[in-house]
């Protein structure tokens, strides 16, 4: 992304705001008087096509301008790490997004989640492309000038 680390951390670490970019993300509220930080707790009112369901959520990690890490607590339980690092070309950012989710039995469980991976994967793709574009389009800096 054409934005630096600290710059994009500015941007993800308002997780209220992660709705505007991520699709399947309808609403969030918090659980926590905290918003950001390590213990903060939300639920996310997810939608995959007519598939709904309340992702409870909690920060496990949070190390800027580097790591979040989160764990689900909901019917689907696991984890999920965002990891910032300086990319290649200055002023840009290298972002990973990886997650590891485990399905309930009434999802179809192991099979359910090897089903639905294709699907996530295109998802959380475009997901990644709306906050790339929102990131360079709010935060991005000119090049400095010699």
């Amino acid at each position: 992304m054409a934005v630096r680390p600290a710059e994009l951390w500015s941007y993800l670490e308002d997780i209220a705001r992660h709705v505007e970019w991520m699709a399947d993300a309808r609403s969030i509220e918090f659980e926590t008087e905290q918003r950001q930080g390590v213990g903060t707790r939300f639920v996310c009112d997810t939608r995959v096509g007519p598939l709904r369901i309340d992702d409870t959520l909690t920060v496990t990690e949070w190390d800027p301008p580097h790591t979040m890490g989160i764990r689900h607590d909901g019917a689907v339980s696991g984890t999920g790490v965002f990891q910032l690092a300086p990319a290649d070309r200055p002023g840009h950012t290298e972002l990973t997004w990886t997650e590891e989710l485990r399905f309930p039995w009434w999802m179809g469980a192991g099979v359910g989640g090897r089903a639905a991976a294709p699907v996530l994967r295109r998802i959380w793709a475009g997901n990644l492309e709306r906050l790339r574009q929102r990131a360079e389009a709010e935060l991005s800096s000119p090049p400095p000038t010699r």
